[in-house]
């Protein structure tokens, strides 16, 4: 029954940090943090929410918005 535990939660922290280098789209992105897509647009343009441009397409990955996201809510503090 251990080993069951350990297997799962290896299996666990293993699609967590798969999860964390996901890359989403700029609509993921606006639905992650209920805001338009607009507005995801001119905060990726502007340098303010991390990103990556790849041709005419911007990128995030996961981590980078939660790590985002927490940032600007202890400034708020």
């Amino acid at each position: 029954m251990n080993s069951d535990l350990v297997a799962s939660t290896a299996t666990q922290s293993e699609a967590d940090t798969l999860r964390d280098g996901e890359i989403l789209t700029v609509m993921e992105v606006a639905m992650f943090l209920r805001v338009p897509k607009s507005t995801v647009y001119k905060l990726a343009r502007v340098g303010e929410l991390p990103a990556s441009k790849i041709g005419k397409h911007w990128r995030f990955l996961r981590r980078d918005i939660h790590e985002w996201m927490h940032s600007r809510s202890k400034q708020a503090s």
